[in-house]
């Protein structure tokens, strides 16, 4: 004999069954079911949709950025740079910022330091030098006033000047760019350059060629380079025909000046641009 259990008001309560009966079942508990069924209906939803969301974004992933309406950027005025790479250190030389490199000496070659020309640019012959030296006589053609050329002349060697290497080049929206890198015995001349004998807190100290009044500019703090300094400035209204924007920095053993002109107006946006990658390359 077999046993079956009955269920009395909370109480289970044991009753014989009939011989060769088999046991009854217990009666199905709706509530379960119903829970059940909506658990698998709502496993397969989310199940549809996983599928679908990973084909969506795998499609996003397989095209160009452009392509997606909602994705599309338009142009900010930036210039397209080849990749920048830094040149290799000689055996053994730390980088300029390396601690012990006291001097903050730059010991890869100045030449290969230079910002290179952004996609569809022409070169200015006129700052290729002499295997990538340029004579100091020709940085100083920079500058308007004659007698500021004679000081700066001076100044320069007496400071310690040890080579001028340059880049420049015109891009098709009629922007004339120019680079300079002066490179001093140490960061503390270089600095001295920037800081008092090139610039002050408000002007360049010497005005260069169709920039008599110039003011200073608004470069953006957050896009300077660690170990980098700055004095940036833009020609101010009226300006002439073309107007001049001017950035100086250092950079450990490294002065830089960088002189954007352009026929209407320099714009901001390619002028920071410029900055930041050279100072990428000297930082």
């Amino acid at each position: 004999m077999t046993e079956q259990t009955e269920r009395t008001e909370g109480q289970h309560v044991v009753v014989p069954s009939a011989p060769g009966t088999p046991p009854l079942a217990p009666p199905p508990v709706k509530k379960e079911r119903r829970a059940l069924r909506a658990l698998l209906r709502w496993t397969a939803a989310v199940a549809v949709f996983a599928v679908a969301g990973g084909a969506t974004a795998y499609g996003i992933t397989r095209v160009e950025r452009t392509d997606l309406p909602w994705l599309a950027t338009a142009s900010d005025g930036r210039w397209e740079y080849p990749p920048l790479v830094k040149p290799p250190l000689p055996s053994g030389s730390p980088g300029p910022f390396a601690e012990g490199n006291n001097a903050g000496a730059h010991y890869a070659d100045l030449r290969a330091l230079l910002l290179p020309a952004p996609k569809g640019a022409t070169a200015d012959a006129a700052l290729r030098g002499t295997d990538g030296w340029l004579p100091t006589r020709t940085f100083l053609e920079e500058f308007a006033d004659q007698g500021d050329r004679h000081e700066l002349g001076q100044l320069l060697p007496d400071n310690g000047l040890r080579h001028v290497a340059a880049r420049g080049w015109n891009t098709p929206d009629g922007t004339h760019t120019r680079i300079y890198l002066l490179q001093f015995d140490t960061a503390a001349v270089a600095d001295d350059v920037l800081a008092d004998k090139l610039t002050d807190f408000n002007a360049p100290r010497y005005a260069v060629r169709g920039a008599a009044e110039v003011a200073r500019d608004d470069y953006p703090v957050a896009a300077w380079v660690e170990n980098v300094k700055y004095q940036v400035f833009a020609e101010t209204k009226p300006y002439g025909a073309e107007q001049v924007r001017e950035a100086y920095l250092s950079a450990g053993d490294t002065f830089a000046m960088i002189v954007q002109s352009r026929k209407g107006g320099a714009k901001a946006v390619p002028f920071q641009q410029t900055i930041v990658l050279q100072s990428q390359l000297l930082g």
